[in-house]
């Protein structure tokens, strides 16, 4: 039994950490997860490729949640499956603020639910909603990260209550989007969330911008905010603004993310590409986690 799913990576529009409600929106850049269960292994093992020593424990808990619920004797018609493989590859550099994990597990949920020919069988946001079970069980995510997990899974933008893992609202947007990424790596469990839980007045005002759909200004308040309070420069977004309205840090860096018309991204793309690191051109995305 195989099955293959492809999710979206994401950019911020809101970080969770100071109130826990978030928002982000899906880009064209991907991660696959392959599957393949078995009746007769015992357990799940993981693989990135080409990063050997990578952590695979999200990916494999994915797996092993959505055997529990759907691949057992209790499921008629299902054989009872009792382990399995997963694989995943990305166009999405890890730790780099661009939802990597979140795609990782959607990915792998949808892969495993193809595998077991019972992607009907649960709803997209639910799907979402157990990677983020999985991240948490594991401890690589310190909110639960679902605003990241519902854009990549669902497409579009949401806006998101992650202490209840509540939808609060969604919208298909088109825009183009630029991406920096630094050389260096950043984890979100290592993000520091007090010094986060300080900006909370600008984040709820944020928050308010998501919500009236002024998801660019939202994301540029956003930026300015949590490039403080996580110890990134600024300067990436003042660059940007005087060429496009929307520009954030994404999630807890070290990537920057600018949207709005393309000949305006080429212009900030021009300045970025003085730093250190890759730049790269890309889209929105609507359709969010499918399978292969």
């Amino acid at each position: 039994m195989e099955g293959k799913a492809a999710a979206p990576a994401a950019g911020t529009v809101l970080n969770a950490l100071a109130t826990g409600r978030g928002a982000a929106f899906a880009i064209d850049e991907y991660t696959t997860a392959t599957v393949e269960l078995s009746t007769e292994t015992e357990g799940v093992t993981g693989e990135v490729a080409d990063v050997p020593d990578a952590d695979t424990r999200l990916i494999e808990r994915c797996v092993e949640y959505v055997i529990d619920a759907h691949g057992g004797p209790q499921n008629v018609g299902v054989p009872a499956v009792s382990g399995g493989t997963v694989r995943t590859e990305s166009e999405v550099p890890m730790a780099s603020g661009l939802k990597s994990s979140s795609a990782a597990a959607n990915a792998t949920v949808m892969a495993t639910l193809d595998a077991l020919d019972a992607t009907e069988r649960m709803s997209r946001e639910d799907m979402a909603r157990l990677g983020v079970m999985a991240a948490r069980d594991v401890g690589v995510t310190v909110t639960g990260a679902f605003d990241d997990a519902s854009a990549s899974m669902l497409g579009g933008v949401t806006v998101t209550d992650n202490e209840d893992d509540a939808l609060l609202a969604r919208e298909e947007i088109d825009w183009d989007v630029l991406v920096w990424t630094p050389p260096e790596q950043s984890f979100s469990a290592d993000a520091d969330v007090e010094r986060c839980r300080q900006i909370a007045p600008m984040a709820r005002l944020v928050e308010d911008l998501a919500l009236d759909g002024d998801y660019q200004r939202a994301m540029t308040v956003n930026g300015l905010a949590f490039s403080a309070a996580l110890d990134f420069e600024t300067d990436p977004v003042l660059d940007a603004l005087q060429h496009v309205e929307g520009v954030s840090l994404s999630g807890t860096g070290p990537s920057f993310t600018a949207v709005g018309e393309r000949a305006a991204l080429e212009a900030v793309q021009d300045a970025w590409d003085e730093r250190p690191g890759e730049t790269w051109l890309t889209t929105t995305q609507t359709e969010g986690t499918h399978t292969v």
